[in-house]
């Protein structure tokens, strides 16, 4: 933190905050489903993964730097044989624990142990109000098995669950069916931007929202208000009109980051790639070190002149976009974005470019399209195991 503050909130989280508002935290790669726009690229789990001991040390080290909850995500975080343990864990230490799951091990014995505790929250995925839309994606058997998950957790009694949807072209037309949905079960509504990030780099082209459908997105956002959460997901559809409720900037770096299960800290959760690779926990100095000294850090909190797109007249409330979409669809850090409402990502996108590739690829041997691929069973017998 700088000794003399700006004046506004959001330009002192643009200069980083001593500790982030929101860590995300991959516990694992291993995964029973292959989503084909997984982020992560997960399926087969990293035989290199922290150790629970290893992992307890970081949560040891979050309580110390006063991080109020943690995002646990995977991969499938909860076919890690600790994960119940390290979630006890942290909350017993003041960490609250925010997890993301297809639904696979929420048990009506689980939902319930859930339920008693006031420091838990669970986020179900699911990628389509029906099956037809969802499986597509998810693979088949996924919305029966997030339904099932939802079902558990609303008989127990556990209070404002989450179901995170994240918004493609076939399920854009879904959104009043997603948010009957989430009302069905006591649930909370959380709608996020596809990202072309690890397997999503794969079929971003067949399933980001058309402009059409970006309009329509952020006027049924406006309509539900602060009903229905984004993760600041669509600042860059700001330009349409007034800015969508949260922090509406790239918080990469500057108030949040993702651990991943080797330990490695990369800026942004939808820019694992080594060019935003900060450091590892497990480095001198530890997480803290990480976040405070990383020289990949301290150069994306200095100030911003907005390159391209400063003389925008929307700049102020789009930010220019999403740093991962630029990064991943071969666009200057510096341009519009990939998806800028005003189509000044268009040009760029039209043009000769270099598109990087993902990070380390952890997927078993599927093919990269959206279509139905039937997992055999609700879990793989043992994802942990590294086999295919």
């Amino acid at each position: 933190m700088t000794a003399v503050l700006p004046n506004r909130l959001v330009d002192q989280f643009e200069l980083g905050l001593d500790a982030p508002i929101c860590l995300t935290w991959e516990l694992t790669y291993a995964c029973n489903l292959s989503c084909v726009h997984c982020l992560s690229s997960s399926g087969r789990r990293d035989p290199r993964e922290l150790s629970t001991e290893q992992c307890k040390a970081v949560i040891d080290e979050l309580e110390r730097m006063q991080i109020f909850y943690v995002n646990i995500g995977g991969g499938e975080p909860t076919v890690r044989g600790d994960f119940w343990d390290l979630v006890e864990y942290a909350t017993a230490h003041h960490v609250g624990v925010k997890f993301s799951t297809n639904g696979v091990r929420i048990t009506p014995a689980v939902a319930v142990k859930l339920a008693a505790s006031d420091y838990v929250d669970v986020q179900i995925s699911l990628d389509g109000a029906t099956a037809e839309v969802n499986d597509a994606v998810r693979g088949e058997g996924s919305f029966a098995m997030a339904i099932r998950a939802l079902e558990n957790l609303s008989a127990a009694g556990f209070g404002d669950a989450k179901i995170s949807v994240v918004a493609t072209r076939h399920n854009i037309d879904q959104l009043d069916d997603f948010k009957a949905l989430a009302d069905g079960y006591g649930a909370t509504l959380r709608i996020t931007r596809l990202r072309p990030s690890g397997r999503g780099a794969d079929v971003w082209e067949d399933l980001h929202p058309r402009a059409e459908q970006q309009r329509a997105l952020y006027d049924w956002l406006v309509a539900h208000g602060e009903g229905v959460l984004t993760g600041d997901s669509f600042f860059h559809l700001a330009a349409y009109g007034a800015a969508l409720p949260g922090l509406n900037l790239c918080g990469a770096g500057r108030v949040v980051c993702l651990i991943d299960p080797v330990g490695d800290v990369y800026a942004c959760p939808f820019a694992i790639h080594e060019q935003f690779l900060a450091g590892n926990v497990l480095d001198d100095g530890g997480f803290a070190a990480v976040w405070r000294s990383s020289e990949l850090f301290r150069e994306l909190r200095a100030p911003s002149t907005g390159g391209a797109c400063a003389k925008c007249g929307h700049f102020d409330a789009c930010r220019g976009g999403c740093m991962a979409a630029k990064f991943f669809t071969g666009l200057p850090l510096d341009g519009p974005d990939p998806e800028c409402v005003r189509g000044l990502g268009e040009p760029a996108l039209a043009a000769d470019r270099v598109v990087p590739k993902p990070g380390a690829d952890h997927s078993r041997p599927i093919p990269l399209t959206v279509v139905t691929r039937p997992p055999k069973r609700a879990c793989d017998s043992d994802p942990l195991t590294g086999r295919g």
